[in-house]
């Protein structure tokens, strides 16, 4: 059965995972002064405990002033207590399953206020507003080169931090309108310098992250077409122009890419069958995970718009799965709805997994 494709393992440099399904990243804001609580490992660890193969932690901002955007999430800063860290790994690999911290930095999202450096403005590539904002936004402190290379060691010291702290690899969060997907938009990057629109910035970040690491530690890449204010982007309408973007980052060192779009198994392109994963695989010849409304009754995202759709079935993911297509399925706020939702996808019994509310977003129980 294609279902079982989700429970076979894959190996990814050093890491070996017992399932294809991730927990994808979703931001929590339960780590007040950027210190995931006790209750923070707790809850990664349901999940450990219910067959999930590798577990994506929320993002995790790197050590820059200038990283966070938002409440109460965690940091991968060195001058912080590493308790909170250290405990999401126990928890997890309590369970035998490898977890990842997600790197981030918001870029010109950042609002003036924000935790843990209130009077600092936020960086972007260009002193442009952020469209999730429109024209009245805060405008970015606009980085030179020099600036560049700081956040370039940022991400490094945070990586570098992670593998001390016993994370078993990272993603670096490249999608989604922040700052290292910033420097690849052009309605964000106004440069014509190195730094122009293109991958040359993310690249040399994850070029970074491996000298600061060790040449098995997993790197993941995610990126996507979608921004935030502007869900119908298309910044590569084809698949060479895709190839340009991806092709530096493979030569930089990314082991696994994670294409994040809103519905998995939508064709990449127009006069394309195959997902925006299935294509990244093809182009890059490296592992990919599908993501997008997977597990879900209703697609939140394009009810949020007021356009609300039945979602792809867990099935017909599995079966694309097995065919070759992508090579793991990342399960967002399903998992978040219920810490059991691998097993009793395992079990054919996703009929009893408590559904997804909003609400939910409020508690990590």
């Amino acid at each position: 059965m294609s279902i079982d494709a989700l429970f076979s393992p894959l190996t990814i440099g050093r890491v070996t995972l017992a399932s294809r399904i991730v927990m994808a990243p979703m931001t929590r804001n339960f780590s007040p002064g950027g210190i995931p609580t006790e209750n923070v490992a707790a809850y990664y660890g349901r999940r450990a405990a219910n067959g999930v193969g590798l577990i994506v932690t929320e993002g995790m901002t790197v050590a820059h002033p200038t990283a966070n955007g938002y409440r109460d999430v965690p940091s991968l800063d060195p001058d912080l207590d590493r308790a909170g860290l250290a405990g999401i790994v126990a928890a997890a690999h309590a369970h035998g399953v490898p977890v990842f911290p997600q790197l981030w930095h918001v870029g010109s999202i950042r609002k003036p206020g924000r935790d843990a450096h209130p009077d600092v403005p936020g960086w972007g590539p260009s002193a442009v507003a952020h469209p999730a904002y429109g024209e009245r936004g805060p405008i970015p402190h606009a980085v030179t080169e020099a600036e560049i290379a700081i956040l370039i060691d940022a991400f490094a010291r945070s990586a570098k931090l992670a593998h001390e702290v016993g994370f078993d690899g990272v993603e670096v969060h490249g999608a989604h309108g922040y700052l290292l997907d910033q420097f690849g938009w052009s309605r964000t990057n106004e440069r014509t310098d190195a730094f122009a629109t293109g991958p040359r910035f993310a690249a040399d970040v994850v070029r970074a992250i491996r000298a600061a690491t060790d040449p098995e530690f997993p790197i993941i890449f995610r990126f996507s077409q979608w921004k935030l204010g502007a869900y119908d982007e298309v910044v590569w309408p084809d698949a060479a122009s895709l190839e340009r973007f991806l092709r530096p980052l493979v030569d930089a060192g990314v082991d696994v890419f994670h294409p994040s779009t809103r519905r998995l198994l939508a064709p990449a392109f127009a006069n394309e069958k195959r997902s925006l994963a299935g294509i990244t695989k093809l182009i890059t010849g490296k592992p990919t995970i599908g993501v997008g409304s997977v597990g879900l009754d209703v697609d939140i995202t394009a009810s949020a718009e007021g356009s609300a759709t039945r979602v792809t079935p867990v099935d017909a993911v599995a079966e694309r799965l097995a065919a070759g297509e992508f090579d793991l399925l990342a399960v967002g706020r399903a998992l978040l709805a219920e810490p059991r939702w691998a097993q009793l996808v395992r079990e054919g019994a996703l009929d009893r997994a408590r559904p997804y509310s909003k609400d939910l977003e409020g508690t990590l129980e």
